[in-house]
């Protein structure tokens, strides 16, 4: 009678998990989806960016005067999280965006999420290794090698190094010398093109670098079905030269393969403050 009455007992458990458990609402990531767009607004210490502007041109922390001719990044792998410590991850295929100072379309990043209330946003300035050795036909749209013309018309591949360039970065500066000077026209023009994932088959630099925005101080992100939030950030450019790094362009007017591209890529996380979010 005792091992009857333990039987009908776990029977009566197992039923009423089951009863509880399709009672339940779906899991975070199978909620339906709401959408989400991140601002990228590229700005120049406190100016905004306006390109080739030999009139007023900007100056750094090393006092060189300099104008902006192209700046492209890579922004990827979002990451959102909630108040309550939740964090949904948007799926891959739907999480790469190429950012063009000379497009203003290009400015925002538009992602779904599960309704919720978000504190941090996260993204990765570049493309990861994973994507990066994937087969050709696995990386469409902006990351078609393809996609962007070849290097010298402003693509973000390096078809010698099948890898991507993830933050493009060029202007002009009277600073740099005449025996500095790649460019066969006379301008004298600074590149910095940063990229490295850190290898496929040989070790290599790696120039990923993961950012993670608070938005706590400036709002935070209240993401709805029926309407759509933006988290405005600033992209400040004039961090790449003061940030935590202090680059002069005199001494390094062309930064691509060496040891210094991390030296800039580690000053990658000081260029983007939360300005507002709107809901």
């Amino acid at each position: 009678m005792r091992r009857i009455n333990l039987i009908a007992a776990v029977m009566l458990l197992m039923l009423t998990a089951c009863s509880k458990k399709d009672d339940t609402t779906p899991d975070f990531e199978e909620q339906n989806l709401a959408p989400l767009s991140i601002e990228f607004d590229n700005i120049v210490g406190g100016r905004t960016l306006t390109l080739n502007n030999t009139a007023v041109p900007y100056t750094n922390a090393k006092g060189e005067a300099f104008t902006i001719s192209m700046i492209q990044y890579f922004i990827s792998n979002v990451e959102v999280t909630t108040t309550a410590g939740q964090k949904y991850t948007v799926k891959q295929d739907s999480s790469y965006f190429l950012i063009k100072g000379s497009d203003k379309s290009t400015r925002f990043a538009k992602v779904k999420v599960p309704e919720g209330d978000y504190s941090k946003v996260s993204f990765i300035v570049g493309v990861d290794s994973l994507r990066s050795t994937m087969p050709i036909d696995k990386r469409t749209g902006v990351l078609d090698p393809a996609a962007n013309g070849d290097h010298d018309s402003g693509g973000m591949y390096w078809g010698w190094n099948s890898g991507y360039i993830f933050f493009r970065f060029e202007g002009n500066s009277n600073v740099i010398s005449n025996d500095q000077m790649g460019d066969p026209t006379g301008k004298k023009q600074f590149k910095y093109h940063i990229g490295f994932f850190g290898g496929y088959e040989v070790k290599t630099i790696n120039n990923i670098r993961k950012i993670t925005i608070d938005l706590n101080t400036a709002g935070i992100a209240k993401v709805r079905k029926d309407r759509q939030s933006n988290i405005h950030l600033f992209v400040d450019l004039m961090k790449v030269f003061n940030g935590r790094n202090t680059v002069s362009i005199q001494q390094n007017p062309n930064v691509m393969f060496g040891d210094y591209s991390s030296t800039i890529a580690d000053n990658f996380n000081e260029l983007f403050t939360h300005d507002h979010t709107e809901n």
